[in-house]
């Protein structure tokens, strides 16, 4: 046997797994597909990124209109965490309660908020977050402060703090995982898009993975691609992780298996290991593995006002949650994004001239809109000889208001004008849904403590198992759900290892 536990992936789920159960001993094997991200001249080159695209995805996918187009996941020790933006929102409270959007409504959890409120105090700690309670008054009871105070606003983000605020807003800090002083120290800019290749950013891999690999029973393989996974003869136990290296394939056992691939990932490998046991794909008799695929309504707004420069290096520091509770439906959150560079305008505005965009970039404000996209049985993930996404978009009405008042909101802020681009279906930045909670095997794929319903030694323990998307990003509320769960699977591991 290889080892107690084998964890597919290492990003936000399954570092965060690697890291609660590190001290019980148990042998752990994380497996993960890409390499490790190394530091080079490119991670901190803005051209580089967004116009040269050195380090974009080239995997393909299958749009369900029969039309490939670029997957958005990143293969590196870290997962998408190594590129995100570090914002570790906590669900709000409503989000975990049935309620109604304007077109549709969404189903609520079995668990609610204070189920995961202290695994969100324990993941904020793991991700070293910093923040300021009260600010925001949508903001959910806590048991405990933010670990760290927040990552401080740059003097032109200062001023339009204060301007939001005399437009009538409540603006509040991002909770973020970044070590501000170490970022800078590393280069001097945003760390939104931008690749982790050092420490100041807390991603999966900085993070709960460098914590787990202190532990010598903790072991991390790379360039290990999870192609099957295999069960006995019952269909009840996962037997084998089968893994392709190179040209080779390698079948690997363990006493049990957490899924962590990614909420698209990890539903395809579960689709394509089908077999007689299971012949809809593995712990899938409720025909929900795939279903119910969510992935936020998200636009980007640059907002100018040509009287004030933006002299800001990092930018991300400010959201404001106004429209979250809005009184014809829930809106969304708006958040701003990292500092909209020319090279960042020029590779989203290919016609744009390089002399423009530099202009326009020094009096640019960037906002990053997003509104929670609603579950249905029929946006799903299949699979036929690869990945194919028939993502059908919801709840688009109240995006469209959320433009609306935010675009109206930043003229009240004295900004002239706000341009807006909506990301398209073919976007997937914040999957989730894929394989989700519940108590219900008829209706749902694991239980509440992420074990699978119809296998008793497998675990999926990513954004996979959100029943709903809500409207703010999904990292922390993976991870507090991961470590809700941890004392079940090191329960069931080390029974199991006792007995055998």
């Amino acid at each position: 046997m290889d080892a107690d536990l084998i964890i597919i992936g290492s990003g936000v789920g399954g570092a965060s797994l690697a890291a609660a159960l590190a001290p019980s001993g148990l042998r752990i094997l994380v497996l993960e597909k890409g390499e490790r991200l190394l530091p080079c001249p490119e991670a901190r080159d803005d051209e580089a990124i967004f116009l040269r695209k050195h380090f974009a995805p080239t995997e393909e996918w299958m749009g369900s209109d029969g039309r490939p187009f670029v997957a958005g996941n990143n293969y590196a020790v870290g997962g998408n965490t190594k590129f995100y933006g570090a914002v570790m929102y906590r669900f709000r409270a409503s989000d975990f309660a049935p309620r109604q959007h304007l077109e549709g409504r969404s189903p609520g959890w079995p668990l609610d908020y204070a189920d995961l409120s202290p695994w969100y105090d324990a993941a904020e700690r793991l991700f070293r977050v910093r923040g300021t309670a009260g600010e925001d008054p949508t903001d959910p009871p806590r048991l405990s402060p933010y670990p760290y105070p927040p990552v401080p606003d740059e003097s032109a983000i200062a001023a339009v703090r204060e301007r939001l605020k005399k437009a009538g807003a409540k603006p509040a800090s991002l909770p973020l995982a970044i070590d501000i002083d170490a970022w800078l120290a590393e280069g001097q800019t945003g760390w939104d898009a931008f690749p982790n290749t050092g420490t100041g950013k807390i991603d999966a891999e900085s993070g709960p993975l460098t914590d787990a690999l202190m532990h010598p029973n903790v072991t991390l393989r790379t360039g290990s691609e999870v192609i099957r996974l295999e069960t006995d003869a019952t269909g009840k136990r996962i037997t084998g992780v089968v893994i392709r290296r190179g040209s080779g394939e390698e079948t690997l056992t363990a006493r049990g298996v957490a899924l962590a691939a990614g909420a698209i990932q990890s539903a395809a490998l579960l689709l394509k290991s089908a077999n007689a046991a299971h012949p809809n794909g593995l712990a899938n008799g409720s025909d929900q593995v795939g279903r119910n695929f969510m992935n936020h309504n998200s636009s980007a707004m640059l907002t100018f006002d040509p009287f004030r420069r933006n002299t800001s290096v990092y930018q991300k520091t400010l959201s404001l949650n106004d429209f979250y509770e809005g009184e014809h439906g829930p809106l969304g959150n708006v958040q701003g994004l990292g500092r909209i560079t020319a090279p960042v305008l020029k590779a989203n505005m290919l016609w744009l001239p390089m002399p423009v965009a530099r202009l326009l970039a020094a009096y640019a404000f960037g906002w990053f809109l997003q509104s929670e996209d609603l579950p249905d049985p029929d946006s799903r993930v299949t699979w036929n000889d690869g990945i194919v996404i028939h993502w059908q978009r919801s709840n688009m009405a109240a995006h469209r208001r959320l433009i609306r008042r935010t675009r109206a909101l930043m003229r009240r802020a004295g900004f002239w004008l706000a341009l807006t681009k909506t990301f398209g279906v073919r976007v997937t930045s914040h999957q989730c849904g894929t394989a989700r909670l519940g108590t219900d095997p008829a209706t749902s794929v694991v239980t509440t403590g992420l074990q699978s319903h119809e296998i008793g030694n497998l675990w999926i323990t990513d954004a996979s198992v959100l029943p709903t998307s809500a409207a703010v990003n999904p990292a922390l509320t993976v991870c507090a759900l991961i470590l809700r769960a941890a004392e079940g699977v090191g329960k069931a591991l080390g029974a199991e290892r006792r007995t055998s």
